[in-house]
């Protein structure tokens, strides 16, 4: 049996042909030195290796070979029922809806507030999810669409604690925005400042606002709170925000001699971003700790 026809096809005939052997896939036409291809009852037909095919033989060929093939592998389905004429057109319609962002969100990037408003008073879900399952409010927060927020945070529908695919909330994208008013007007609707895992301060702290970082602290942002990884504020602030952000976190008391899961502290986050010398502050601090919680032990 030739080796291009796939392992369910009835096999009878043989092919020895060496060139199908070095070749990684089947061509269309029938195996490249016999020419010859298998037919329902599983004989060979077709001409013999040494007969040469004309241009238009071999297209006839090709098509014959296409439509036996379509139709044994679709006739149980059609026979059972189970296909649907309709199957390639949704596939085609729920493609195009994936990649085409829904129209509140390109009014909420492009801060079309009366786009926006208008939207959702037709009723639109203020909530829908584009591909990577972000609401409008991220999309608006993360475009820095001010209008487009303020419009969308008076819908009463809006989920401010939605979670996109990389689980972040609305509030953590206007945290490493270093954006203070978005934010508390974030809060101010409900969005939660602690979350499992990544949290808000995590994102403030390697964002460029360490006013920002200040005042989730002063909302009850958790200063030691660990990543799905066992990474800190700290670490965030030292390996990749404004110095200034971790030297508010220290000062409200942020723990130096913690680790995360790679067993890198604050200090080594700071001393891979080339911040040297906030590396050797964070070492002494975390070194002098030991000792102060000795000193004060009863």
């Amino acid at each position: 049996m030739c080796r291009m026809w796939p392992s369910w096809w009835p096999r009878s005939g043989a092919c020895r042909s060496r060139s199908w052997r070095r070749s990684a896939r089947p061509t269309p036409g029938g195996c490249s030195s016999c020419r010859r291809r298998p037919d329902m009852a599983g004989r060979t037909s077709g001409p013999r290796g040494g007969q040469r095919q004309s241009p238009a033989v071999r297209a006839v060929w090709a098509v014959l070979g296409g439509l036996t093939l379509a139709a044994t592998t679709l006739a149980p389905a059609w026979a059972q029922g189970r296909f649907d004429a309709q199957a390639p057109v949704a596939a085609a319609a729920s493609a195009e809806a994936a990649v085409a962002p829904p129209e509140l969100h390109v009014a909420a990037r492009n801060d079309h507030a009366a786009t926006v408003m208008k939207l959702l008073l037709a009723g639109t879900d203020p909530n829908v999810r584009d591909a990577q399952r972000n609401t409008a409010l991220h999309v608006a927060i993360r475009e820095d669409s001010g209008k487009a927020v303020e419009a969308l945070l008076k819908s009463p529908g809006t989920d401010v604690n939605a979670i996109n695919q990389a689980g972040e909330t609305p509030l953590m994208l206007a945290a490493i925005k270093g954006n203070l008013d978005m934010a508390r007007e974030l809060v101010k609707r409900g969005a939660l400042v602690n979350e499992p895992g990544w949290s808000a301060l995590h994102y403030a702290a390697a964002g460029p606002n360490e006013h920002l970082v200040r005042w989730l602290i002063g909302q009850g942002a958790q200063i030691d709170a660990r990543s799905p990884n066992g990474t800190t504020p700290l670490m965030m602030a030292a390996g990749y925000g404004g110095l200034s952000g971790a030297e508010v976190l220290l000062a409200a008391g942020a723990d130096v001699t913690l680790r995360n899961d790679h067993q890198l502290s604050a200090a080594d986050f700071a001393r891979r971003a080339g911040q040297d010398e906030m590396a050797d502050k964070l070492d002494k601090l975390a070194r002098a700790r030991p000792k102060a919680a000795a000193t004060s032990a009863p």
